[in-house]
C-alpha cells in the first residue's frame, strides 16, 4: 500500500471549483439556492477548520474527563437540533438527549468491552461523532413521522378512545410506524454497502493507506453499532414523546 495521499492548499483551492457546477444548476433552473449554498461551503470551511485545530488540541491532551465532556456537548447539540423537528413535543431536547444518550452509551459500552476501540480520543471522538449524528438523523425522522400520523389518524385515534382504549394501545401503531420510519434509512444503507457504495469511512481509510481489508473490518464495525444506536435512540424517543400528543385528560390535542 501507498502512504498517506496529502492534499494540498492549492488542490483543495482547486477541487472548490465544483461548487461551481451546484450553483450554476441553481442559477440555470432558478432554485434561488445560490446564496444557501454559499453560506453553507464558507460555513462549512469555518467550522471544520476550526473543529480540526480542536481535534489535533484534544488528542494531545488524552484526557478522559475533557473528552466525556465534549461528548455531552455532542449529544446536547444533536439533541437540541433533533428536538426541532418535533415542535409539539414538549422537552424535546431532554428527550432526544436521554434517547441519544441511552443508545450512544449502550453502543460504546459493547464496543470497549469487545477492545474493537478504546477510550481514547482520536478513536472515541470520530466513533462517538458517528454514532451521534446517526441518532439525530433516526430521531429527526421519527418526530416528523409522528406529528404526521397523529395528525392524519385522528380519526382513527379518536375512535379508539372513545371505545375505552387507553392512549398507548391506541396511539402503538402509530409509534412503531415512526420507530421503523427512523430505522429504514440506516437500514436501506446497510443492503447496500460495498456494491452501490463505498462508505466514507472505508474510503478515508483507504486513502489513508490501510488495508482494504482491514478498512472493511472497520466499517462492518461501523455498520453494526449504528444500527444499535439507531434503533434504541427511536425505540425510547417514540415511547417517550407520544404522550405529548395527548392532554391531561387523554384527549387528542387539537394543533398537531
Amino acid at each position: 500500500m501507498n502512504g498517506t495521499n496529502i492534499i494540498t492548499n492549492s488542490s483543495l483551492l482547486i477541487s472548490s471549483s465544483l461548487v461551481l457546477i451546484s450553483i450554476l444548476f441553481s442559477h440555470s433552473q432558478n432554485l434561488k439556492l445560490e446564496r444557501e449554498t454559499i453560506i453553507g461551503v464558507v460555513r462549512a470551511i469555518i467550522q471544520l477548520t476550526i473543529v480540526g485545530y480542536l481535534l489535533n488540541y484534544i488528542f494531545g491532551l488524552e484526557n478522559p474527563i475533557f473528552t466525556t465532556l465534549l461528548l455531552l456537548f455532542m449529544t446536547f447539540n444533536a439533541s437540541y437540533n433533533a428536538s426541532k423537528r418535533g415542535k409539539v413535543i414538549r422537552n424535546g431536547t431532554l428527550i432526544s438527549f436521554i434517547s441519544i444518550g441511552v443508545g450512544t452509551i449502550s453502543t460504546l459500552t459493547i464496543l470497549l468491552l469487545s477492545g474493537a476501540i478504546k477510550y481514547e480520543p482520536y478513536q472515541i471522538i470520530p466513533v462517538s461523532g458517528m454514532i451521534i449524528s446517526n441518532s439525530m438523523v433516526a430521531l429527526g425522522l421519527c418526530y416528523r413521522q409522528l406529528g404526521a400520523d397523529f395528525k392524519n389518524r385522528r380519526e382513527e385515534i379518536e375512535t379508539k378512545l372513545s371505545l375505552g382504549a387507553d392512549i398507548l394501545p391506541s396511539s402503538i401503531e402509530i409509534i412503531r410506524n415512526s420507530i421503523k420510519i427512523g430505522m429504514l434509512p440506516t437500514i436501506d444503507s446497510t443492503k447496500t454497502l460495498g456494491i452501490v457504495s463505498l462508505p466514507g469511512m472505508m474510503t478515508g481509510l483507504i486513502l489513508a493507506g490501510t488495508s482494504p481489508v482491514q478498512a472493511i473490518k472497520y466499517q462492518i464495525m461501523v455498520t453494526f453499532m449504528l444500527l444499535s444506536t439507531t434503533s434504541i435512540s427511536s425505540f425510547i424517543a417514540c415511547y417517550l414523546s407520544y404522550k405529548n400528543f395527548f392532554n391531561e385528560r387523554k384527549q387528542l390535542l387539537q394543533k398537531i
